[in-house]
């Protein structure tokens, strides 16, 4: 049992783009809360170009989904963890026009994994799996998915099963599928509309979901929740049935849900609304279990995180917030002023035995107190760019920028 227990505190995994729960949080031992690029950095490792997914972690191994863009090349890279070697490399070649933002680069999804098998979304080149030694499994072309400004779903596995939120586009859908094969056990359709035009957007860019979803336990069942445009819904994961539905969301979602003592957080994006509303519930809960919903919020791309009742988000321009969890009151802001010239946060907060941890678009990572009142423990610069979440595992800190792989020790 103590041997057991020992290897756990040794070797902690972070196997998806949000962590083991999907919530953003870790229970690891604290990692170093100063550093530079050339204090405290274990190892930096070069990426060939720019990228905006998070790695991933299972034991002694780091999973990176890369494009490289004039190769047509979408792939999976597998790091040592100790070194920061570079294990092995495996993907697809593909040809077609696929749009997407010059700021939100192909292979935009963070992998996934359960430590024998890493699945990947690659937009049109289709979901794959590939076993540790980076070898292909199984591979689902899930047809094209288009939209101007590209896709960030990230895959997520619950026991046996894969689920994506596929899209946004014209092909909207959460899906389901077996994990030892691809084969596609359910399939639910996203609502379907047009946005409203925003300047030089036409209607049909602003609007989507990008969100990732996220399984929670509520009451005496699971429930696979997605934050689609204008509602959020909770499904059976093993059978994809609609078990209820909260309208009060916008046309743009970027934000995954939250959540918290029975309550789930749903935001949505380019400072459209946010809402609150009790889990466990049955049809439509809007007037039943919503328990606040804002008009407006912040423009955030990024997900919060919860802690001790309160909701701690970053938006686009790299102002904190502080909300109470069960009334969507604003209880502190913050600008988190760095020396960089991207102030901006497409990153989302991590948070660790009471600090939260985010980077910004110039790659410096702040740390502060999850807390009623705001308090700034340090700011760290890497001086490159950054569009990624911080990954907290093993007491180590891992960073992905546009141009390397970096672990803090």
């Amino acid at each position: 049992m103590f041997f057991e227990l020992a290897l756990f505190i040794l070797v902690s995994n972070w196997p998806s783009w949000r962590g083991p729960d999907g919530l953003g949080v870790s229970v690891d031992p604290s990692p170093p809360t100063h550093w530079s690029k050339t204090e405290r950095v274990s190892w930096r490792v070069a990426l060939p170009e720019p990228g905006n997914s998070t790695p991933v972690v299972w034991e002694d191994r780091i999973f990176v989904t890369q494009a490289i863009k004039d190769r047509n090349r979408r792939m999976l890279m597998c790091f040592d963890r100790a070194s920061g070697k570079l294990l092995w490399q495996s993907g697809v070649t593909y040809g077609e026009a696929e749009p997407t933002h010059p700021t939100n680069p192909y292979a935009s999804a963070s992998p996934v994994t359960d430590g024998n098998l890493v699945i990947a979304w690659f937009g049109s080149a289709g979901l794959l799996a590939y076993n540790m030694e980076g070898h292909e499994v199984w591979r689902r072309d899930l047809g094209k998915q288009q939209h101007t400004w590209g896709y960030g779903s990230s895959p997520i596995l619950h026991g046996d099963l894969v689920f994506l939120n596929f899209g946004p586009g014209n092909r909207a859908f959460l899906i389901a599928l077996e994990k030892k094969t691809g084969k596609t056990l359910w399939q639910v359709d996203a609502p379907s509309g047009q946005g409203n035009q925003f300047g030089n957007w036409s209607a049909a860019d602003m609007y989507g979901s990008w969100t990732t979803p996220i399984v929670i336990r509520a009451r005496d069942r699971e429930e696979l929740v997605v934050s689609w445009p204008h509602e959020v819904v909770a499904f059976d994961p093993s059978k994809g049935k609609s078990l209820w539905t909260c309208e009060g969301l916008g046309d743009l979602v970027y934000p995954s849900a939250l959540y918290s003592d029975g309550i789930i957080v749903a935001m949505g994006g380019f400072g459209g609304p946010s809402l609150a509303v009790r889990a466990g519930g049955s049809g439509d809960v809007t007037s039943t279990h919503r328990l606040w919903q804002l008009p407006k919020s912040r423009q955030m791309i990024g997900s919060g995180v919860v802690s001790g009742g309160r909701i701690y988000v970053v938006d686009n321009s790299g102002i904190a917030e502080c909300l109470e969890l069960e009334t969507g009151k604003v209880v502190w802001t913050s600008r988190l002023k760095g020396s960089g010239e991207a102030g901006g946060v497409w990153s989302s907060p991590v948070l660790n035995h009471g600090k939260i941890y985010v980077m910004n678009k110039s790659a410096e990572v702040f740390i502060f107190k999850a807390a009623p009142q705001f308090e700034l423990l340090a700011t760290n610069s890497l001086a490159e760019e950054s569009n990624s979440s911080v990954v907290i595992s093993e007491g180590s800190i891992l960073l992905r920028t546009h141009s390397a792989l970096w672990c803090i020790r």
